[in-house]
């Protein structure tokens, strides 16, 4: 099963001149999908199949040219297997399990560097996050994303990066598988001015008595990569 809406050239256009964008046909698309007690099995697939169809009707019936200039990503089952390629925000607004991978960075005296999303970013902007973090887009591997975001957010090469776990995906955490890597840096860097607001380094007692507080400046996916970070002891 393709997902539809994928990299296209340029906007929606609908016949009668009125112009769509591809938010619009996202929720059209949701608004026809049943609610699970109205299907005979509640599997998310019958969903998604409900929702591509009904993409491709909006498409046909609006004449609508789908143009894409977003992220493609990777959708993958239970045991992180792709199985197909689909549009960032399509993949978010259905829930569908994805990959994802953050670097904690440290330096030699042990200090985390965490940095302060950017406001303009759509999820969790001016919450403190890990070093650095991002998707794995469509055609990576996680090693390759991660060292791309590194180099991205931070503007370093990291030599070594050493992979410490993968979360499974759950609500909390956007439905994402995540790999978790560790660095050993000592900066200084360079920080993407579009991703990141500011940054700093923490201690670990500091870190681990926020959390411990639920400090609600912290996201959500931090938090849980740190308190599986301090369970493993690693």
């Amino acid at each position: 099963m393709k997902c539809l809406l994928q990299q296209k050239p340029a906007k929606l256009a609908k016949s009668n001149s009125t112009m769509l964008t591809s938010k619009d046909v996202s929720i059209a698309c949701l608004s026809v999908v049943p609610p699970n007690r109205n299907l005979r099995t509640p599997h998310k697939s019958l969903k998604l199949a409900f929702l591509l169809f009904a993409t491709k009707f909006y498409a046909s019936r609006y004449d609508l040219t789908l143009h894409m200039n977003t992220e493609l990503l990777s959708v993958v089952d239970e045991n992180d297997c792709i199985i197909d390629t689909c549009a960032r925000h399509i993949i978010h607004s259905t829930d569908l399990r994805h990959r994802a991978v953050h670097i904690l960075v440290f330096n030699e005296q042990g200090q985390l560097f965490l940095q302060k999303r950017s406001m303009k970013k759509d999820l969790n902007g001016g919450l403190w996050d890990t070093s650095a973090a991002g998707h794995v887009d469509a055609g990576e591997d996680y090693d390759i994303s991660a060292f791309r975001e590194m180099e991205e957010e931070l503007g370093i090469s990291a030599h070594t990066l050493e992979p410490l776990f993968k979360l499974p995906p759950t609500a909390d955490i956007g439905m994402e598988f995540i790999q978790v890597y560790r660095c050993i840096h000592n900066g200084p860097f360079n920080l993407a001015p579009d991703e990141i607001d500011e940054g700093d380094w923490f201690s670990v007692d500091e870190i681990s008595g926020r959390i411990s507080a639920d400090d609600q400046r912290l996201t959500k996916t931090f938090k849980t990569i740190w308190r599986e970070f301090e369970a493993l002891a690693i």
